[in-house]
């Protein structure tokens, strides 16, 4: 009998793990009282903005599965038959609303080779970009970074996670799994390119990451 735990850590990722919304308008600037550059963070923000669209529609196929969104990469692998894809031409293949199984089939496709450039870890051209956020937000990015390694590790601290992952689970029993799941009202592909830009990618696996 397997008595192993898995312990599972939920987690929301704009204004939680990333910053966003509030570089763009300002309130985080806003929250230090004169001490930040307001327009300096909206600079900042408005270059994470760029990236995520031009990632999702250059290399995750978003402007041709915008209005497709799927809670999560694996909701349509039964329509998938493991064709090669290596010589698929997505742009000539006829794809629309996948309303029959034939679309749903060319969606399939898609996800699958979004989940193969999820899995390569394609986005360190933009450390530059990382750095730069981090350092004008007091190290927000690498602190959410940190606690998702220590909830991965099972050392983390239970009074942080209790406040931040809304529970905690034992998490020192021998033996015991540790998994990160990212939830999110935001659409599935670009908060999929949040995830590699903001580093979260072999903290959060494309799997585990889920669009509601």
């Amino acid at each position: 009998m397997n008595n192993q735990i898995t312990n599972v850590y939920i987690w929301d990722m704009d204004e939680t793990l990333i910053l966003l919304k509030s570089l763009l308008n300002g309130s985080y600037a806003e929250a230090f009282a004169g001490l930040k550059d307001a327009q300096k963070g909206v600079e900042i923000g408005k270059m994470w903005e760029k990236h995520i669209l031009q990632i999702s529609d250059d290399f995750f196929f978003y402007e041709q599965i915008e209005n497709c969104n799927k809670p999560f990469l694996e909701a349509l692998s039964k329509y998938d038959d493991g064709q090669d894809l290596s010589d698929y031409d997505f742009n000539q293949d006829g794809f629309s609303p996948p309303h029959d199984d034939l679309n749903k089939r060319k969606l399939a496709y898609r996800h699958r080779i979004i989940a193969n450039k999820y899995k390569q870890e394609m986005m360190d051209v933009w450390d530059a970009l990382y750095k730069m956020t981090d350092e004008y937000t007091d190290g927000w990015l690498s602190s959410a970074r940190a606690l998702l390694e220590q909830c991965l590790a099972g050392n983390e601290d239970p009074t942080i996670c209790n406040t931040i992952a809304g529970g905690v689970v034992r998490s020192n029993a021998t033996g015991s799994r540790h998994i990160n799941v990212l939830v999110t009202s935001g659409s599935l592909i670009p908060s999929l390119v949040k995830c590699l830009l903001f580093r979260l990618d072999n903290l959060i696996s494309h799997e585990n990451v889920a669009s509601y």
